[in-house]
Parts: C-alpha cells; structure tokens; sequence
C-alpha cells in the first residue's frame, strides 16, 4: 500500500492553448499539512481545482490517486464522498440562509417522510461553533449577519461536517482578524493529530512555517521543489517562489514630503443599519503631498468606512468636509472622486472592485473609458495601446486581455484594479488593503509602485490590518478603533506595540499630534 494518502503525478491543464499546469505533482501523507507556494497565477488554485474535480477528469492530463487507488472524479460530490474537501478563496455560503443550513447544504438530516430534521442540525452545528470557539454565532441566524471572518470560520465548520480525510485551504485567513487566525491555526494542528491531512494555499509564509510540515513550490505551473519545512526558512521559500532573493520585502525609499494637499474635516459616517450607531465618529486628518500615510486599526475600527466616505460611495448618511490644495471639494459619488483626481482602490474587490463578466483589459480602462471615445465610438486601438501597457507595467498574468477577469487569480486581479485607479492619474490615491491575497514578489511591486507615485507628488491614504506592512511603508500612521482616531503617529521608531495600543484606546494621550 502507498505510503501517501495522495499522489497527484504529472498533472497538466491547458486553458485555450496556454498551460497553467506543467506535469506537477504532489503527494501528501496522512495526518500532513503541506504547504503549496507560489506566485499568483503560478498555478496552485488550478492544482487544487484539479484534486476536488472542479475541473473534472477528463479536461487534465495526468493522474491522480487517492489511498492507493486511481480517482477519475467526475464532479466536487464525487470527491467529497472520497473525502477531499476544498474551501476555496472566495466564500461558497448564501447569505440569506442560517448558518446551519449552510453547514449541511447539500447534506442534510432528514426526518422519515423527507422534512429537515432541524433540531439535530442545530444541536450539530452548535457542536462545531464551538469546536471553532466562536460559541456566541447563533445557528438559526441568516450568514449575512456575520462578518467576514466569522463566515470564513463557518465555512471551515462546513468542512469539518463533511468528515474530510483531506482538507484544502485556498487562503484560509486572508479575511481573519490575528485572533480567529491563531484560532484556524490551533485547529489544523488539531486536524493533524487525528489524522487529518491538509493543503493549505497561503501568502502569509508565517503561518505556513507556523503549521505545514512540508513545503511545495510551484512557479508558472511547473514544479520547482519540495522540502521539509524544518530544514527550511520564509526567506527560502520566498527565493523559491520568485527565482530571485527579496533582502528587504519593505523597499522603503527617501522621498521628499510636502506641505498639506488635502485634508478631511469632522468626518462622521452613520450605521446603514442603524442610524443611532456611529461607524466613524468626527474624525479629521490632513495629507501632505508625497506622503504615504498609513491607516491602522482593528476589524470594525471603521477605517473602510471612512475612506469609502471620502470616495462618495458610503451607503449610509455621512456628513463632513473635504479640501484639496486648499479648495473645498463636493463629492457624492465615485464618478465626481475620479474627475477630482481621487481613486481608491477599494478592500473587497470581487464586490467593488471588477465586473467579473467583463474582460481585463475592459476592467483596467473602465475607469477613464470617455477618454477613449471619438464620434460617440470607442478608439479600440488607442483603448488597446493602454490596455497592453498597464498589463505589463502591472505584469498582470493573462492569456490574453480579452479574457473574462474572474478567471484570473487573486493576485492578479488585485494588480488589474490598482491599474485601473492608476489611469485617471490620481492626485490622492487610497488603497484599502492593497496587498490582501496577494503573493510576496507582487506585494514588493506594489510597495515599488507606491514609492515611484509619491516620488512623482501623488499622496497615498494606504489601510492595512498588517502592522509590519504599515510599519515598513507609511512616513505618518493614523490608529482607529470603534469608529474614533485613537492615534497620529510620525513613523520614526513607532512599534506594533504602540499602535496596538493607541488601537485597544489605552495611552492615547501619548499619540502625538
């Protein structure tokens, strides 16, 4: 009998001519969490998709075996049944429905004569909040009245119902808070110790050194090596990913800081679902051209909210002031942000950032498409010109730009929306989360990216839950929590321990003005 529980050997995958999947192969044991790495669009989404028969057998090259035996899945019901479980990237839940109908969908218990037994799904799913430790989520509650980290968690206690023999993680923690993180980390530990084998797809090297006890490497879908995690560093594995050393993943770069160019008044931002509630609460800030500045804060802080305020495209009542280079600016909606040379890049992008239909090249111009219009038609060639060029500058992985943008990875789409907000060529561009989901060597272009616009005047708003990030990027730091400004930090010396603290609203007399 194998010694693996999986072997998946030589596996290609083309997708119109072009190979995402070069003759890879993985193997996992029983009981192992193996983590997969690579750049985004290197392939290990598609890998993944191949083992849980997204893509069915069939439309691959290749075999794959499963306990010995070759699986020749025909569709995800087939591999579950086998005991392969994917939760993917974006979240499979319905938002309407209670969380325990969503833990069993397509596994229900049933009374005799076909009714849902509701009763035991209940007093299961109850059983599995608190497995994950979040006993307080009510089952009998619709999913949308949780937030996302909650649903990422939920999504888990659907996982674990369907009893997997292998579990796959495709960036399990991208919207976890450090709490729920370590929470999902001490589960797959515990996962291991009964048996459990896992693949886990992660950005965040450190959680992969944290669990995984062997590392895969894949790099524009060809296998580059497997290694121990013991006998290897994140610094390694990075080198591996990108085929080059990354010294410095901060490429911090002196840059000269103006006088104050926009500023933000008394900016207040109301509950959507209740008015009475404060999301923000009177919070004013300046920007000085050519500074980063950096937005800090927990999960529910409001910093999202504050931005999207700015931007015109807060849902809820909100009320204040902008100015910009000393002149008051009107926006109350994104189209008359963009004209006034305000973009943002937004958090979500799979909700506010793409049109997932359309192809990439027609979601990067979006945003400046008048530009390109002649006689009431649109100058392809001219469109085409720009399209091919923020592509390359972006190095946005695509077969073609007329491909349909949901098709590409994360990463990649993440990199098409910052090319879009770059086209109106901003004076003030935000960035809510820019690098969520996004690979180490695109995070560094990002980061090179940044410096280059403020270099060129540009003042960048940049919001991350990452403190390292924020620490190693911004010139000033804002700290938020429960809707107030708890901090105004000048980035020189500044600890996570400070802003960490400025956030819990302890010292904030120490914040400097």
């Amino acid at each position: 009998m194998s010694e693996y529980l999986l072997d998946m050997r030589g596996i290609v995958k083309e997708f119109s001519g072009v190979k995402a999947l070069d003759g890879i192969s993985l193997q996992v044991r029983a009981g192992e969490c193996v983590g997969l790495c690579g750049e985004n669009g290197a392939g290990k989404s598609t890998l993944m998709k191949v083992l849980s028969a997204v893509y069915p057998y069939g439309t691959w090259e290749g075999q794959i075996f499963w306990e010995g035996r070759e699986l020749q899945a025909k569709s995800i019901r087939e591999t579950e049944e086998a005991g392969i479980v994917i939760i993917h990237q974006e979240l499979m839940l319905v938002p309407q429905l209670s969380v325990a109908e969503n833990i069993f969908m397509g596994n229900e218990i049933t009374l005799p004569g076909g009714l849902m037994n509701y009763a035991a799904m209940y007093q299961r799913a109850e059983e599995l909040m608190r497995e994950l430790r979040i006993p307080s989520v009510n089952v009998t509650h619709p999913v949308m009245h949780y937030g996302g980290g909650h649903q990422q968690l939920i999504e888990i206690a659907k996982a674990l119902n369907k009893k997997a023999k292998l579990l796959i993680l495709d960036e399990p923690t991208s919207s976890l808070t450090k709490a729920e993180t370590q929470i999902l980390l001490d589960i797959i530990r515990d996962l291991k110790k009964k048996g459990v084998a896992c693949v886990m797809i992660s950005h965040k090297l450190d959680e992969i050194a944290a669990v995984c006890d062997t590392i895969s490497v894949i790099r524009d879908g060809t296998h580059v090596g497997t290694r121990p995690m013991a006998e290897m560093n994140t610094n390694e594995i990075i080198t591996m990913m990108v085929g080059r050393e990354i010294k410095n993943l901060f490429p911090r770069e002196e840059h000269p800081i103006g006088d104050v160019f926009f500023e933000a008044k008394n900016i207040t931002c109301y509950d959507i679902n209740n008015p009475q509630r404060k999301r923000v609460d009177d919070v004013s800030f300046s920007l000085r051209k050519g500074e980063i500045l950096g937005v800090a804060g927990l999960v529910g802080a409001g910093r999202t909210e504050l931005v999207m305020s700015i931007f015109g495209c807060y849902a809820g009542h909100h009320e204040g002031s902008l100015f910009l280079d000393g002149k008051p600016l009107k926006i109350r909606n994104p189209k008359e942000a963009v004209e006034q040379n305000i973009c943002l890049v937004p958090e979500d992008r799979k909700r506010h950032g793409i049109v997932p239909l359309m192809g990439v090249g027609q979601n990067i111009t979006m945003s400046v498409l008048p530009s390109f219009a002649q006689m009431g038609t649109i100058n392809t060639a001219r469109e085409m010109q720009t399209i091919q060029k923020s592509i390359g500058q972006m190095r946005i992985k695509t077969a073609q730009p007329n491909l349909q943008i949901r098709s590409l990875s994360g990463g990649n789409q993440q990199k098409a929306v910052v090319s879009k907000m770059l086209l109106p060529n901003p004076k003030v561009l935000i960035l809510d989360e820019p690098t969520r989901g996004v690979d180490v060597g695109a995070k560094y272009e990002i980061y090179k990216l940044m410096f280059d616009l403020v270099k060129q005047g540009v003042s960048i708003i940049m919001i991350s839950s990452e403190l390292p990030e924020v620490l190693g990027i911004s010139d000033r730091v804002l700290v938020m929590g429960e809707g107030k400004l708890r901090g105004n930090f000048i980035n020189e010396g500044l600890t996570q321990e400070q802003v960490m603290t400025a956030a819990l609203g302890h010292d904030t007399e120490k914040a400097a003005a």
